[in-house]
């Protein structure tokens, strides 16, 4: 159905947007357990001191769960921009540039929180 133009180009379907939609439901999926959990969790720290916050999180099941939603959360995140600047950057140097950005950013800041958590964990 494509016309020959559009073959020589490579414009087109490429088979990809099937994963991100699905990806973007199961990491939405994850995330409404986890965001409840850690909204909860956080009311229930309101008035806690620093040091018995810092015992919350250095608790097994707490830090994985964390663990479990900075991945999540981060992963919806750049999933989502690259989808925005998939369809609105042009021309395409610049829209691999600013995806590749998201991604490099989004996974910095991840580790970032990844290491802020093992690090309580370990202190505790």
């Amino acid at each position: 159905m494509r016309s020959a133009l559009g073959r020589v180009r490579g414009l087109g379907s490429a088979r990809k947007g099937t994963h991100h939609w699905w990806m973007a439901r199961v990491t939405s999926l994850a995330l409404l357990p986890l965001t409840f959990w850690f909204v909860f969790s956080m009311i229930g720290l309101a008035g806690a001191s620093y040091v018995e916050t810092v015992l919350w999180i250095a608790r097994p099941f707490n830090a994985v769960l964390l663990l479990a939603l900075i991945a999540a959360t981060f992963h919806h995140m750049a999933s989502g921009l690259q989808v925005v600047a998939e369809d609105y950057v042009r021309p395409d140097t610049t829209q691999m540039l600013v995806v590749l950005a998201i991604k490099g950013v989004s996974i910095l800041l991840a580790l970032a929180c990844a290491v802020a958590v093992i690090r309580i964990v370990a202190a505790a």
